[in-house]
């Protein structure tokens, strides 16, 4: 059980008794240590299985844990988000605790607070019903109640969407409505279970009973509701391991404080404290670029900061690259990935962060004019589709009738029997034609063969049963198969995720840090964050910024001043050196050099554009269109035909926007042609002939090019 641990991580698994803090930074194993120390527990006979609790919070690594203790033969450890355990225990003691059932759960929070607003007399975008939603979350793990939200929000400094004594009677307005339809939301299930364990002693001890050890992952993550769940939950013992890092706290806008973690010892004085500072993840080189990250970090985390050693072999230095505009960024960047395909990393190895998910749409376009396949991070929970949950039953009714199903008839092993079922839901060899709901619906179900695939692989002489049974857990861990292509996400999202490389994009003043980002405390934690995100790169790492929003604009940004100091060329503090453009190690991206001379103005009104999708346009989003609607759909149509040749989605061809532009413009030359934003001299000489065709009223054969 302890063979392959490093020594801190052996002492973490042999730490068995009293309260135990580890301090655990990125890429060091955490998992590994404390899933190993649970399974040693139960091994020696010092821990029972089912007197274990393991939290942390979210739905994959509470799925990850629980597969990991299976492994090591510790299957009936429980291991829960603070949200699922709590929901538990509440839906078992309510009966006896209050009476009659559980309140049922608010599905559409959202929905309801709309209504709050209603009643209130206050009309709410969709915009700011997602943050004033975000307000109430906040307010209640804070243990915040409506009438002192507006002194909470002074006292923390945060800044509030809207008036605070508006948002204050909507919060109200929202418990009450809540309250006369007999319904609970998620928050509620916290303090419902705070409340009835403070309240019911006899409760309160009966799960103590069940309950004799914790374990916490993500201990920097806690908000106070749900470190004053735990302490109920513990009772007077201290049988509590806590893991944690404060220095990739990054959730203090949900509540979140590394007060707790940093607190322990002095809570808990005989404490057994270990540090993990082995890093198995990065290489020296991204290591290096971490601890300098945070080597000028201020404040209490900081203080308490995790010097990384990387236990790998060196690799290449991170890149830094400087471009003219935010568009020559992303295609920079989309040529990098490309090129790093094309050497041998997968697709689904590579990941492209931003500080916010507004800043994806022209990565999303660039990719797609490469010819390089993405998913965006953040959908619809896998399982949760409706779909999947379609393709489950069908496999379950498949695996039940074994060889009396005359669809497995010709299916010789487990991914062809998949193939086979899932072919009367809509799977096909090849993707449908176009984007859309058709296309997201296929791509479930691939992602479905391709998991059976995978488990093939791993598991010799895998039946379907197996793989119906793999899915359901799975599914209770809401932990979704991977999709093959390059992942675009925001810093936050790509929490606990890591890749051989990744591309931080956009590191400019004003959004690394965030413009909102006032106090010394709020500037701290987007430090924190971009430590997040050069964590997650194993081997490779970019980083790169744009000196002005569109092509041709004022060059007036400068690069973050997280970077100062750690990029070629910068001094460590103050502003921005005077040869750090020109300094090895920083590159100049190439699309710069093909800058144009002033705004892109919008051809109908002669506004500027600073919108991706507009300037591809040429026009305002709200101007009129002078599209050749039959022109649009005849090329719809050839690229269909075109994607079909080559084995590639459609908007590797050209994205919908590229086909709109070209319908509006109706190039009749290739000079045209090529100034259209998205077609480029790659696109132009593949495609160029036939477009120009179908744009003069002729007609086109097929292609029998492979993709270059």
């Amino acid at each position: 059980m302890l063979d392959g641990l490093d020594p801190e991580q052996r002492e973490v698994a042999t730490a068995l008794h009293g309260p135990v803090c580890v301090l655990a930074g990125a890429g060091t194993g955490k998992t590994r240590a404390i899933t190993h120390r649970i399974a040693y527990g139960v091994r020696a006979g010092i821990l029972q299985p089912s007197s274990v609790l393991a939290v942390t919070f979210t739905n994959r690594a509470a799925g990850e844990m629980r597969g990991r203790l299976r492994q090591l033969g510790a299957g009936g450890v429980q291991a829960r988000t603070f949200h699922s355990a709590a929901l538990r225990q509440l839906q078992y003691f309510w009966p006896k605790a209050v009476g009659g059932e559980l309140p049922r759960l608010v599905e559409r929070k959202v929905q309801l607070v709309a209504e709050a607003g209603a009643r209130c007399r206050v009309r709410l975008d969709r915009g700011e019903l997602r943050d004033i939603t975000g307000e109430i979350e906040w307010a209640k793990v804070t243990q915040t109640v409506p009438a002192d939200y507006p002194a909470a929000v002074a006292k923390s400094q945060r800044d509030a969407p809207r008036d605070p004594a508006e948002i204050s009677q909507i919060y109200g307005a929202y418990e009450e409505l809540k309250r006369d339809r007999g319904m609970i939301d998620f928050e509620d299930v916290l303090l419902l279970t705070v409340g009835v364990l403070q309240d019911r002693h006899d409760i309160a001890e009966q799960i103590r009973g069940q309950y004799q050890h914790f374990v916490v992952d993500e201990y920097q993550d806690v908000s106070p509701l749900q470190q004053r769940l735990l302490e109920l939950w513990l009772g007077e013992r201290d049988s509590l391991c806590v893991v944690g890092d404060a220095s990739q706290t990054i959730y203090s806008f949900t509540g979140a404080t590394p007060d707790h973690l940093l607190n322990f010892r002095t809570r808990h004085p005989n404490a057994t404290v270990v540090k993990l500072v082995r890093d198995y993840r990065s290489t020296p080189q991204v290591v290096h670029l971490a601890n300098g990250l945070l080597a000028q970090a201020r404040g209490r985390a900081a203080d308490h900061r995790l010097e990384l050693v990387s236990q790998r072999e060196a690799g290449p230095e991170p890149v830094y690259t400087e471009y003219g505009d935010e568009p020559a960024e992303a295609e920079g960047v989309a040529r990098r990935v490309r090129d790093l395909i094309a050497s041998g990393v997968s697709a689904g190895e590579i990941a492209v962060l931003y500080r916010i998910n507004a800043q994806s749409e022209i990565y999303e376009q660039a990719l797609a004019d490469a010819g390089v396949p993405y998913q965006l991070r953040g959908a619809e929970r896998f399982f949760e589709r409706p779909e999947v949950r379609e393709a489950g039953v069908a496999l379950r009714g498949a695996a039940r009738a074994g060889g009396n199903d005359s669809l497995l008839d010709d299916a010789v092993d487990l991914p062809s029997q998949v193939r086979a079922v899932l072919g009367t839901k809509g799977w096909t060899a090849t993707p449908p034609a176009g984007s859309g709901a058709v296309r997201d619906r296929w791509e479930s179900l691939a992602a479905l063969v391709r998991l059976a695939e995978d488990f093939a692989r791993a598991k010799a002489g895998a039946t379907l049963s197996d793989l119906v049974a793999e899915l359901d857990e799975r599914a209770a861990a809401q932990h979704a198969p991977t999709v093959e292509g390059v992942t675009l996400a925001s810093l936050h999202a790509a929490k606990g995720l890591e890749w051989d490389a990744v591309f931080l994009v956009g590191l400019t003043e004003g959004m690394m840090p965030i413009t909102y980002a006032k106090t010394d405390e709020q500037v701290e934690e987007e430090r924190r964050l971009l430590y997040v995100g050069v964590t997650r790169a194993r081997v490779h790492l970019a980083l790169s910024w744009s000196l002005s929003r569109s092509p041709g604009g004022r060059p007036s940004r400068r690069p973050s001043r997280f970077l100062n100091g750690l990029r070629p060329g910068s001094a460590a503090l103050g502003a921005r050196s005077s040869s750090a453009a020109s300094t090895g190690g920083v590159e100049r991206g190439a699309a710069r050099r093909r800058t144009r001379r002033g705004p892109v103005l919008c051809r109908v009104c002669g506004k500027t554009l600073t919108e991706a999708g507009e300037m591809k346009l040429m026009r305002c989003e709200d101007c009129p269109s002078d599209m050749d609607e039959g022109l649009y759909e005849r090329l719809r149509d050839w690229r269909a035909g075109q994607a079909s040749l080559l084995g590639q989605p459609p908007y590797c061809v050209f994205t919908d926007k590229t086909l709109m532009a070209i319908a509006e413009a109706v190039p009749a030359s290739g000079g045209e042609l090529a100034v259209i934003s998205g077609v480029g001299a790659r696109k132009l000489d593949r495609f160029g002939t036939d477009v120009l065709a179908i744009c003069a009223g002729q007609e086109v054969g097929g292609s029998d090019e492979e993709p270059s």
